[in-house]
């Protein structure tokens, strides 16, 4: 069985995200979608509430699984007896990036990294775009799962401008 997992901090989840997620569900037989908790980083949600997100998100895939992790990814990726790493790129910048880190990932253990290019339609998104936009009351309900869309303004309301 080949298992993989797509690591992020989905702050919050994006189409883009859930692109590459399916994507990668129809390439392996099992996909964990990790979700960094780092307590150090101020993110928007909690990672309870990016967990939950992504659950309702990956509800209709069968093969897929949401779980928070702390530490090294390729610790993570070990506990869970995943053969790779599956990572979505928007652009070259991405890759100089990424490459690195796949070469990081893979002078600690055995995983390789999948790269997977970003879907066209959502190559420029980014959660923190998503998340600057809609502070400054632009349309993002093309963006975000709807489900997302209604938290994601109450959460920006709350926040002290900057």
């Amino acid at each position: 069985m080949k298992k993989a997992v797509c690591p992020g901090s989905f702050d919050p989840v994006t189409n883009g995200h859930l692109d590459i997620v399916e994507r990668a569900a129809s390439l392996f037989d099992e996909v964990i979608v990790a979700v960094g908790v780092n307590k150090s980083k101020n993110r928007l949600f909690s990672p309870e509430e990016r967990i939950g997100m992504l659950e309702q998100a990956t509800a209709a895939l069968p093969n897929v699984s949401v779980a928070g992790f702390t530490g090294l990814l390729t610790t993570f990726c070990q506990q869970q007896e995943a053969t790779a790493i599956v990572k979505g790129l928007r652009a070259v910048s991405d890759y100089e990036y990424e490459l690195q880190m796949a070469q990081m990932n893979a002078s600690l253990t055995r995983i390789e990294t999948v790269f997977v290019p970003t879907s066209p339609e959502w190559s420029f998104l980014a959660s923190s775009l998503v998340k600057e936009v809609a502070a400054f009351g632009g349309d993002v309900s093309g963006l975000v799962p709807e489900f997302v869309l209604g938290p994601l303004l109450e959460k920006l309301a709350a926040r002290p401008v900057e």
